[in-house]
């Protein structure tokens, strides 16, 4: 039976207390040691992620700052643009004025000098009109008298013709311009 005694766990034997005795010894080496440096090892680590989280926050709101930034330089380049745009719209919108006012002022010079162009050519043929005119009135009027009439003897006659004719061709074409530019 005293092998059954020894067998028994519950009363403790020799075994026990040493084992005891060295588990206190194991765990008391671990607390004094590894404990105090497994702590210095997770505080640290705990120091460096904080750092990490607080460097994340960091770049975060430099991020969100260069991000305003940007927003701000692109809507002022935005504002830039629209003012050269309108500032090239005005200066091209001038500048058509200005062609159109210039080809306005050139196409009245040119009605301008044709019309004077009109009024002397027009002159030319009633002064060569009235020369023919002349010269086949006196040549009629030989023929009729039978004789030679002189220019010179009857150039008063000739004169008032030529001022007749000069008076109507000067009415018409004044009616004709006056006409023409309405």
């Amino acid at each position: 039976m005293l092998i059954a005694a020894n067998n028994n766990f519950l009363i403790p034997n020799g075994t026990f207390i040493v084992v005891l005795i060295a588990f206190i010894l194991v765990l008391g080496f671990i607390g004094r040691s590894v404990v105090p440096y497994l702590n210095n090892l997770l505080t640290e680590r705990q120091e460096q992620i904080r750092g990490e989280l607080e460097a994340a926050d960091r770049a975060k709101a430099d991020a969100e700052e260069a991000d305003a930034q940007r927003r701000a330089a692109l809507e002022e380049a935005r504002a830039h643009a629209r003012e050269i745009v309108a500032q090239a719209t005005l200066t091209a919108e001038r500048t058509v004025t200005q062609a159109e006012g210039r080809a306005q002022e050139a196409a009245d010079r040119i009605m301008q000098a044709a019309d004077a162009e009109v009024a002397i050519a027009r002159q030319a043929a009633v002064e060569e009109v009235t020369a023919r005119v002349g010269e086949i009135v006196l040549a009629a009027a030989e023929r009729v008298v039978g004789r030679e009439i002189r220019a010179a003897d009857h150039q008063d006659l000739i004169d008032e013709a030529i001022a007749a004719v000069r008076a109507e061709t000067t009415s018409g074409a004044a009616a004709g311009a006056a006409g023409g530019r309405r």
